[in-house]
């Protein structure tokens, strides 16, 4: 296995935040380029609203689900119908 260390890397995964990567980390973004960085551990964004993809800036802080929010079918967070932004500006 290329890149093979005395243990395989750990993957923290929060369905409320960013996926925590043990580091020194590789990422292969879509069009090839590759993000890395060498600290500790990573946070991966994957909400996909960080201006910093692949890393997480805390964006996913700005959703918040509203009071009375019914929880989704499929047992993950706030169905995406009752979340809303607290912020104004862009919606991607």
């Amino acid at each position: 296995m290329p890149n093979a260390s005395d243990r395989p890397r750990r993957v923290t995964v929060d369905g409320n935040g960013p996926m925590l990567i043990e580091g020194p980390v590789e990422i292969v973004r879509e069009d090839g380029t590759i993000a890395a960085s060498d600290r500790f551990v990573v946070a991966v964004c994957t909400c996909r609203r960080s201006r910093i993809l692949p890393w997480c800036d805390t964006s996913h802080r700005r959703r918040r689900k509203p009071p009375g929010a019914a929880p989704r079918e499929d047992g993950g967070g706030p169905d995406p119908k009752d979340t809303k932004d607290t912020h104004d500006g862009d919606h991607h």
